[in-house]
Formats: C-alpha cells, structure tokens, sequence
C-alpha cells in the first residue's frame, strides 16, 4: 500500500476497462477511484483520520493523489474534497464489515474459505486445469507460510505442479492478467520471486446448463431446447495437491483432467458420469476417456452407472475388476504402464543444471564487477611510466625518440605545447599526438 499510495498502480492491478453509455471511455477515471478506494482502506485500518486522508492525498506529491489534484485544479477544492470523502467513507463501511485478519488463525480461516471457492469453482479445459494446480500449490506453500505472501521461484512452483516451467509461466500470467496473482518482486540471484494470492474470484453467472442439438424448428417435435442441469463443481483440493507431483499426472498420462475426475471422486463417491462432468469440469468424451483409463488400472470401480474409488485408489494401488486384470502397485506402476515413468526425475535434473549454470554465471558476474572495481585504470591525461625517461624526458616508447613539446606536469598529467604555437600560429598535427593521447 506504501507503494502504491507513493508510485502509483504501476502493475495495473486496479485497473478496468468499463465503457460508459454514450461510448466515453472510463477506464481513467474507474482506476483512479479502485486505487483511491484502496488507499482509503489501508488508511482506514492503520487508523488516519478522514482530515489526514483529504490532506495527504491532496497536497502530497503523491501518485495516487494525482486524479483528485487534477479534480482540484479544474472543479475547485469542493469538488475534490467531496469525492475523496465518497471514496473515505465506502472505505470505512466496507473495513467495518469485514472480519479483520490479525492473527494466524484469522488467516487459516480465510485461506480455508478461498480453498472451498477454488473447489467449487469450474476449471474448464486444459489451460483451467493448470490454473488450478498452480493455485493449489501456491495455497500449500501460503498454508506453510501463514501469509497470502510467498516466495517461490519458477522451477519450484513447476516442481510442484507436476509441469514444465514454460507451463508454470504461461499459468502465471493468466493468473495476472485474472487478478487472482500479484508479483510483488522479481526476486533476486539467490531467491525466487514473491508473489502474492488474492482472495477473491471472478463472479460467475453461467447457470452451468447444456443445450443438446434437438430437432429442428418447425416440425412436430420443435420447441424450446431440452435443458440438463450438471452437478456444481467439487474436489477435493488437499489430495489433489499431495498426488499432482507424480508421473502418472504428466500431459501424456492422466493428466489435469484425470486428476480432477480422481479429486472429485474422492470428495464425493458413487458419481455418473454426467455428475463428473460437473464436478469435475471436463467434457463427456473427456470423462468417458479418463475414467476408462483409471479403470484400465484398478483405482476406479464401476457398479452400474455409478463409479467408486478403490479401497485403496488414494495410495496409487489398485484392485482387479472385469475391467482390470492386472491392477497397479502405486503411482510409479501406473506411471510406467501409461508411459510417463520418469517425467519428474528429468524435470529437476533439468532444473538443477540450469540452477547451477545460473549460479557459476551469477558467481562469474559479481567477480567481474568487483575486479573492475577494484582495478581501474589510469586516466587517460595521466603520464604513464612507459613514456618518461629516468632524466624526465618525454619518449616513444617504441622507437626510443625524444619527443619534443611533449611535458609532464607537477601533477603528472600531459602537457603539449608546439614551436608553432608559441610563435602565435596555428598549432599543426604531429605524429605522435594521437599515439600519446590514446
């Protein structure tokens, strides 16, 4: 908030894009009343007055005064003073309405509630699934650090979610761009990056139902399409954050998609189908898909249109079904049948030779940078040794000529002083100007 109420939203994190009816753009003015609204919030909860708000705002040199000056200076005092106490005065209703976080259970609570929001909320395809997993790794490392700050680097967080690190990457930035993730550094050579989660969603107002291609219009079975309401989305985000690391969960094993369908299983057994679709955000094909393999490997029963997990799924073991002769033995079994064996161990041994070509390259930089401190030339007006005689004599110092006109001062520094000169004329080039000199 110091940052932001003496530099400004530099990251654009308050910023919209509304458009006003008539077609004037809006979005200045909506981003400077977010970015006020916060910086009134803060104020709020560290215990400002309104009076201090209205003067740090208006007569600091402050960034994110610069909306209400500019109101100031073209409408009056009046003006900006009444917009700033609009702006103080939803701050405060909104910070007395809400249930402070200042202590540590205060946070797990919180954290617990945005957990069950990212359960319940739909993760659709392959980039959604991704979003998720990096969510949930990232609320892990926030539980462990008690904080909605975290530090974590690119190559831990992939680590983490089972993926490469462009994949890690390209989740970051739609997480940004979502407003779910703040940057708040780039990190340094020896730690990662910190990053902060926000706590909220975007709103939802899909009614979450399927239109199926009916007849079509005009004949005798036309009408209003046949509608199929789906199951709300639900998992299980905690096994899902202890199991995604595997192999098995690699893009060509199982996959984001086998991982929520086994997630959503283990929050709430005995589902169809069409309930997976919901609870677990994928297609039809998609669910038909996965659950057939898991049930190639023992760790999902089938018992009519229902589907089970084995008694022993959550542990990567499976059990023999009609479906399954052969069941697996764990997570590296079943990791080894569908082909991915082997991901995970590749993955950090990539990373820790570019930890390390990063660490010799970081070590190799800041011994260039100090022996360029520590050893610098002379300046190039200064004398050097190899130029002067032991008599004082200025020489070439490949031929061993005397070179005339050429002195050296009390301070050591060149002086140059042509016949031509003293007699008032021009001074012309010599031969061994430009060879001194340089």
């Amino acid at each position: 908030m110091h940052k932001l109420l003496v530099l400004g939203d530099q990251d654009a994190a308050y910023a919209t894009g509304n458009l006003q009816r008539g077609g004037k753009n809006t979005a200045a003015s909506d981003h400077a009343w977010a970015m006020t609204r916060a910086v009134a919030a803060d104020a709020v909860r560290v215990g400002w007055s309104r009076a201090a708000f209205l003067q740090v705002l208006l007569d600091g040199p402050y960034k994110a005064g610069q909306h209400a000056r500019t109101l100031q200076h073209r409408r009056g005092y009046d003006k900006a003073a009444a917009w700033l106490q609009r702006a103080w005065d939803g701050a405060q209703q909104y910070v007395q309405s809400t249930d402070p976080i200042t202590t540590r259970q205060d946070f797990h609570a919180a954290l617990a509630a945005f957990r069950s929001r990212i359960e319940r909320t739909p993760w659709n395809g392959t980039a959604g699934k991704t979003d998720l997993r990096n969510l949930i790794a990232r609320m892990e490392i926030c539980t462990r650090a008690g904080s909605w700050d975290h530090t974590v680097s690119e190559r831990d967080l992939a680590e983490r979610m089972g993926c490469s690190r462009t994949t890690a990457h390209n989740s970051n930035q739609r997480l940004l761009h979502a407003k779910l993730l703040r940057q708040l550094d780039h990190g340094s050579p020896t730690e990662g990056a910190r990053w902060m989660l926000i706590s909220r969603l975007p709103s939802n107002t899909s009614h979450h139902w399927s239109t199926p291609k009916g007849p079509k219009a005009g004949g005798v079975m036309g009408g209003s399409a046949a509608r199929q309401p789906t199951a709300e989305p639900d998992m299980n985000s905690r096994l899902a954050g202890q199991v995604m690391h595997h192999d098995v969960f690699a893009h060509r094993g199982l996959g984001g998609s086998g991982l929520a369908i086994l997630a959503a299983l283990a929050e709430r057994d005995s589902q169809t189908i069409n309930d997976l679709r919901g609870t677990a955000s994928v297609s039809r094909a998609t669910a038909y898909r996965q659950v057939g393999k898991l049930q190639t490997l023992g760790l999902v029963v089938q018992q009519g249109e229902l589907y089970h997990l084995s008694p022993t799924a959550l542990g990567g073991a499976g059990v023999q079904t009609a479906a399954c002769v052969d069941p697996v033995a764990g997570w590296d079994a079943a990791a080894r049948r569908l082909g991915t064996l082997g991901a995970a161990r590749r993955r950090r041994a990539r990373h820790e030779t570019e930890r390390s070509f990063w660490c010799r390259e970081q070590a190799r930089l800041a011994e260039r940078r100090r022996s360029a401190k520590t050893a610098s030339g002379s300046h190039p007006a200064r004398a050097r040794p190899q130029y002067v005689r032991f008599d004082g004599c200025v020489i070439d110092p490949d031929t061993g000529e005397v070179i005339n006109g050429l002195y050296v001062a009390s301070d050591g520094e060149w002086i140059w002083q042509q016949e031509s000169a003293v007699h008032g004329l021009p001074a012309q080039p010599d031969r061994y100007n430009h060879q001194v000199t340089s």
